[in-house]
C-alpha cells in the first residue's frame, strides 16, 4: 500500500513536470479577454531576469502572464474600483492558482491594488499603445559588480577584444550590470554567448527596449 502511494505520488509529479514544459504560448486576438485574480511583484525581482531576457524594472508597465506572448499589450481593469492600466507582458507567472496576472508594483499602484496586494480584475488585450517602445535588443551580461571602477574595467577589457558595444548601467541593490553586443535578434546574442562563455561562464542573454 505504502509502495503504490509512494509510485502515485511520483507520477503525479512527472505528469505536472511534464505539463509545466509543455506549456503553450498564445498569441492572442486584440479584444480577448480574461477573468480572474490579479496580485503584484517588486523588490526582490527587481534588477532580476524576466523569463523574456529582459530585466525586470518594476517601475514600468509591464506583467506577468501564464501564457501570452512576450510583447503583447493588455489592459487591465480594477472591478473593484473600475480603475484601468495597460501594459505590456515580459515575463511568466503567476504561480499560483486561481491568479491570472502578475503585475509590476507600478501597474498595481495605477489601478490601486498595491496595499491589497490582489485584486479581481477583467483582462482585455489590446494593439501597443502609440508611442510604445515594444523595440528589444539583446545583449551578453557578462557579469554583475558592486563596484563600478571594476565594472568599467571590464568594459575596457571587452572593447580591447572587440566586443562592441560594451556598456556598463545601473542594476539593483547597487550593482553595476556590464553588457556586451546590442543585436536584433536573440541568435545573434546567444553566438556571441558562446564565444564569451569560455571566459565568463556566468554570462547570459538578456534583452531590454532600445527606445529606454
Amino acid at each position: 500500500m505504502r509502495l503504490t502511494a509512494v509510485v502515485l505520488v511520483s507520477l503525479l509529479a512527472i505528469t505536472a513536470s511534464c505539463a509545466k514544459k509543455t506549456a503553450v504560448t498564445v498569441a492572442p486576438r486584440i479584444g480577448t479577454t480574461e477573468s480572474g485574480v490579479a496580485s503584484w511583484y517588486g523588490v526582490p525581482y527587481h534588477g532580476r531576469q524576466t523569463a523574456s531576457g529582459e530585466i525586470y524594472d518594476m517601475n514600468d508597465l509591464t506583467a506577468a502572464h501564464p501564457n501570452f506572448a512576450f510583447g503583447v499589450w493588455v489592459r487591465v481593469k480594477n472591478l473593484d474600483n473600475d480603475r484601468e492600466v495597460s501594459v505590456r507582458v515580459n515575463d511568466r507567472g503567476p504561480f499560483v492558482g486561481g491568479r491570472i496576472i502578475d503585475l509590476s508594483r507600478a501597474a498595481a499602484g495605477e489601478i490601486d491594488m498595491v496595499r491589497s496586494g490582489i485584486a479581481k480584475v477583467r483582462l482585455r488585450v489590446i494593439a501597443p499603445p502609440s508611442g510604445a517602445r515594444v523595440s528589444l535588443r539583446y545583449g551578453v551580461q557578462v557579469a554583475s559588480l558592486q563596484e563600478r571602477d571594476r565594472a568599467e574595467e571590464l568594459r575596457r577589457r571587452l572593447e580591447r577584444d572587440r566586443i562592441r558595444p560594451a556598456v556598463v548601467s545601473q542594476g539593483s541593490e547597487d550593482r553595476w550590470r556590464v553588457v556586451a553586443g546590442a543585436a536584433a535578434d536573440r541568435e545573434t546574442a546567444l553566438k556571441l554567448l558562446e564565444t564569451l562563455r569560455p571566459t565568463y561562464p556566468d554570462a547570459f542573454v538578456i534583452s531590454w527596449n532600445a527606445e529606454r
